[in-house]
């Protein structure tokens, strides 16, 4: 047998004894799997009808309001949620029907529906997921990011030819050494015969 066959009968070898230690593991997940899926509906009833609502200001002119429910599980299904504020000077802003965002689960931001100043904001979610609460938000005119400034662009003055440039030796001498190391595998494979 030559030094490559020896050399692959034994990668061979080693990846079928890496399969055979992983078996047991996967087959023991495996069944724990069920479990774990009896044990998440099994979970108290008196739970599943509320929900934990955090509400929140965005920074700018809206809300957020991220739901969960009240044992830390995200929110998998689709909630509507009614916002209703009151401002300033007794303003009042509501009901808003809130819609999910795509940010995640249980995820809604109501957008730019305040004006600037101090709002006493309470959103409710209806039955079977019956919820309140209610958060002071300060709303803030939205604000621009500030203009860019320009930035000067040059080349290096050391000749080296710009930041790709480094690579290619690297990889041409790796390319290299592979076949060198082939090639003598091969060349002391062939000399000795069994």
């Amino acid at each position: 047998m030559t030094g490559i066959r020896k050399v692959l009968a034994a990668v061979f070898v080693g990846l079928a004894l890496t399969l055979s230690a992983a078996a047991p593991a996967a087959a023991q997940a495996a069944q724990a799997a069920p479990a774990a899926a009896q044990a998440a509906q099994a979970a108290p009833a008196a739970q599943a009808d509320k929900l934990k609502l955090t509400v929140a200001g965005d920074g700018a002119e809206g809300v957020t309001i991220q739901a969960t429910h009240p044992d830390g599980r995200r929110l998998e299904q689709v909630v509507r949620l009614v916002l209703t504020a009151t401002g300033p000077d007794g303003q009042r802003i509501g009901p808003v029907q809130l819609e999910p965002q795509p940010e995640g689960h249980g995820f809604y931001s109501s957008g730019p529906v305040l004006s600037a100043g101090t709002w006493k904001v309470t959103v409710k979610s209806p039955a079977p997921l019956q919820s309140e609460a209610t958060a002071t938000v300060q709303a803030r005119a939205a604000q621009s990011p500030p203009a860019a400034e320009p930035v000067a662009v040059t080349r290096p003055t050391d000749g080296a030819g710009g930041t790709g440039a480094g690579w290619w030796p690297f990889a041409a001498t790796g390319l290299v050494l592979v076949a060198v190391a082939m090639g003598v595998a091969m060349l002391f494979g062939r000399r000795r015969t069994d």
